[in-house]
């Protein structure tokens, strides 16, 4: 072969490539990408709906940690790669004010309480106290009643919690316990508890469960349904609604407002995220949140409220100051 059809045939095969890497582009853009910090129950009914309402195959979902996805909101805005968001909703407060990334979402539903026009909930989950009764009885130690009771130091080297700085379900807890002791006596509760926790202070949100299954110490705080699930299934474990009060954080979903770069897909699969997924969630998360829903009395935590200021990123940069001056 002659250097003249060396270079043609090399040519062709270099536009071929091109072409076939420009084609596998093509269709992974048309797919929706969407991030989300939910939990594996709510990311299989959030799919679940999707393949059912026709959009199988044609989205990507990629999970993040609630303090790493809030990070990439935060500092990426509307130039991040997500087209549909779900994250806890006070984060998406907070990304719409700084970086205006969302777009106003084009359709309607009816929600109990009223939410921005970027975001509709699609979960609210509420913190417990989580109990291994066998390990309890072995130790004879009594059943706490209230988060306060978790500094006690009867419970020394029995209680694992989640850090805050990691986890917002930590959020929950110290939102009990300012809400009822303020942030004086809040810190002093705290700093028991982190005392009796040692080594069990955990990043991951379900970190507290999962060593109160394994035994590993006898009470945890953490997501009341996981706990609710556990006791169902007829593991040892039981939980408690705190003294303090019951509080929920809600997590939404979102569009990102990509201008003339917008998948025209993802507004119509938002809804479908929500609309489609809530008979399956509600399983789950038993909390209602639109009209016509049903909650389970016998599942219906004990004292109920709500924190007495709007969850913000900067309330909970100042929890999060709170917590690290109690280690």
């Amino acid at each position: 072969m002659n250097k003249k059809w060396k270079s043609l045939m090399a040519a062709m095969l270099l536009t071929v490539g091109v072409g076939l890497v420009g084609c596998s582009n093509q269709g992974n853009e048309k797919k929706v990408i969407i991030y989300s910090n939910a939990d594996d129950e709510a990311i299989t009914a959030m799919k679940n709906a999707l393949d059912e309402g026709g959009y199988k195959d044609q989205y990507v979902f990629q999970t993040f940690g609630t303090s790493e996805l809030g990070g990439k909101l935060m500092a990426e805005g509307s130039a991040i790669e997500a087209d549909i968001v779900t994250m806890s909703s006070f984060y998406l407060d907070s990304a719409q004010e700084t970086n205006s990334m969302f777009k106003p979402l084009e359709f309607d539903l009816p929600t109990l309480s009223e939410y921005p026009n970027f975001y509709y909930p699609i979960t609210a989950q509420e913190g417990a106290i989580l109990v291994n009764t066998q390990v309890l009885e072995e130790n004879n130690l009594p059943m706490p009643s209230s988060i306060k009771d978790l500094a006690d130091k009867k419970y020394k080297d029995m209680i694992s919690v989640t850090d805050i700085k990691s986890s917002s379900t930590a959020w929950l807890l110290l939102q009990a316990i300012i809400s009822e002791y303020g942030e004086d006596g809040a810190k002093e509760v705290l700093r028991g508890i982190f005392d009796n926790a040692g080594d069990h202070i955990e990043e991951s949100g379900s970190a507290p469960l999962k060593k109160v299954r394994a035994g590993e110490v006898a009470i945890g705080f953490g997501l009341r349904h996981q706990a609710v699930a556990d006791k169902e299934s007829g593991l040892p474990i039981d939980y408690v609604d705190p003294s303090e009060g019951t509080f929920t954080l809600t997590e939404s979903v979102a569009v990102v407002d990509k201008k003339e770069e917008i998948n025209p897909k993802a507004m119509d699969m938002a809804r479908v995220m929500v609309e489609g997924a809530r008979a399956e969630l509600l399983k789950t998360y038993p909390l209602v949140l639109y009209e016509g829903e049903k909650q389970d009395s016998s599942n219906q935590s004990a004292n109920e409220k709500t924190f007495q200021e709007p969850l913000t990123l900067e309330l909970l940069e100042k929890h999060q100051k709170l917590s690290e001056e109690c280690k």
